[in-house]
């Protein structure tokens, strides 16, 4: 599978039912070649505008499912998974890694 594929299909919490959006980036152990995250962007955000840094970050081990169209996980609290604000080196050295800098 592609991470192109990977990044159409739907995030939904098996808990509520709900639809979390779609993946738009993973977080990789590069040290051991495993995907530890899958990210999703909060929905209130307008294109990745306007809202801080809300994603959900969701650990690999909560995938319960992944199909054709949907990945199905299971997170009792959405909010426990809202990703913090990141160091300010992880900024510097992202911006540098995709020539930003």
């Amino acid at each position: 599978m592609k991470i192109s594929d990977f990044q159409t299909k739907d995030v939904i919490n098996i808990v509520d039912g709900k639809k979390l959006g779609q993946i738009s980036d993973l977080e990789l152990d590069l040290r051991n070649g495993t995907i530890e995250s899958i990210v999703v962007p909060n929905s209130g955000r307008f294109f990745g505008w306007f809202g801080g840094s809300t994603d959900v970050v969701i650990p690999w081990k909560n995938i319960v499912k992944i199909g054709m169209d949907v990945v199905l996980v299971k997170i009792d609290d959405v909010r426990s998974f809202r990703q913090k604000e990141e160091p300010e080196a992880y900024h510097e050295f992202n911006q540098q890694y995709r020539g930003q800098g």
